[in-house]
């Protein structure tokens, strides 16, 4: 195998622990609203502050992992259509998946597939520098600023921009507003990793068990949350 093209198993692990963690964030989400846990479960400190961190360690590596394919736009389509899919499956279920990571990451690949010259034209010094910029400025601008849609359509674009509306439920939120320049910035650090400009250590290093999580993300995420939501429905079932 080029060792250009050589799995990372440091960023197959990192990305099998991120996908551990929404799994056991989204395994507390059920607990609590459906079997009646206590709140502080989901809705703790330490959850506020390593949820946000370890979702944007997933799309950062998303991005990198984009640098390493040559059919963003046709992964792009793929995650789309499965991300579709889990919107009709929860909306059925009950706990609706407007606009989740799945679709973030599906328009982040088909959109930097179809625009990567353009991204590609900016000096690569300049580059990490201007998509923290971004998203700095999309992140103050989701705070400052709360426009109201009266339109259902232009109320969809707004939510799924990052103002989420009145009516838009989405259990799993990630609007494209900061993380579509997170996915950017992973995709700047992609084209470092993929020259091997970093230490010989990264490449080489060994990791147990995550490696194979992080290889299997997707699928986890597209079957995790029917198989917990069963598991939560059998337990009130003996419970009743």
């Amino acid at each position: 195998m080029n060792e250009k093209n050589k799995r990372i198993e440091i960023i197959d692990a990192l990305r099998g622990l991120s996908v551990v963690l929404m799994v056991i964030y989204h395994m507390l989400y059920n607990l609590t609203a459906f079997l009646d846990a206590p709140s502080w479960f989901f809705s703790n400190p330490v959850f506020n502050i390593l949820s946000p961190f370890f979702a944007g360690l997933f799309i950062f590596l998303s991005g990198v992992s984009s640098r390493f394919s040559r059919g963003n736009v046709e992964r792009g389509a793929i995650a789309i259509v499965l991300a579709v899919l889990i919107t009709y499956v929860t909306h059925r279920m009950d706990m609706r998946i407007t606009f989740g990571v799945l679709h973030l990451l599906g328009f982040s690949m088909l959109f930097f597939g179809l625009t990567q010259k353009f991204w590609d034209f900016i000096p690569r010094k300049a580059a990490p520098y201007i998509f923290t910029a971004l998203i700095l400025a999309s992140s103050l601008a989701k705070s400052h600023f709360s426009p109201v849609a009266e339109n259902l359509w232009l109320r969809d674009i707004l939510s799924v921009l990052g103002w989420r509306q009145q009516g838009f439920i989405s259990n799993d939120y990630f609007p494209l507003l900061p993380w579509l320049f997170v996915f950017l910035l992973g995709t700047w650090a992609g084209l470092y990793i993929r020259e091997r400009k970093l230490p010989g250590w990264f490449y080489d290093k060994t990791v147990p068990v995550f490696p194979k999580i992080g290889r299997k993300a997707l699928l986890i995420y597209v079957l995790h949350q029917p198989v917990l939501y069963g598991i939560v429905m059998g337990i009130m079932y003996i419970r009743s």
